[in-house]
């Protein structure tokens, strides 16, 4: 199952993506765990206003049913800042050691940031 992050906005209007595997990662089970704590259902709806120069995450798990919330970095709390941080962790770590680093021009093929 992936577990994708994604970030835009801010100053320079950059988008970063981010991956994980949890079926690939050794610890699977406190993945899933921290998927079922994460509140889905009371993601902000999209209609809110998002603020000028601040971040917009769009967080999602291909899980059955599919999930998937759109936050301004206000809102990147709790649950979601523990996932949102472990799936930059291990994605970064994981471009590092395939030899493609963590800078936004050097990352793997098909991946953005």
């Amino acid at each position: 199952m992936m577990v994708t992050v994604q970030r835009s906005g801010g100053f320079a209007g950059l988008t970063r993506t981010w991956q994980v595997d949890v079926d690939a990662e050794p610890d699977t089970e406190s993945w899933l765990v921290l998927l079922e704590l994460v509140p889905w259902s009371d993601a902000p709806t999209p209609t809110q206003p998002v603020q000028p120069d601040r971040f917009v995450w769009v967080i999602s798990a291909e899980t059955t049913p599919a999930k998937k919330a759109k936050l301004p970095e206000q809102q990147v709390t709790g649950p979601w800042r523990e996932l949102v941080d472990r799936v930059r962790e291990v994605s970064d770590a994981e471009r590092a050691a395939d030899g493609h680093g963590t800078r936004p021009d050097s990352h793997a093929p098909g991946r953005e940031g």
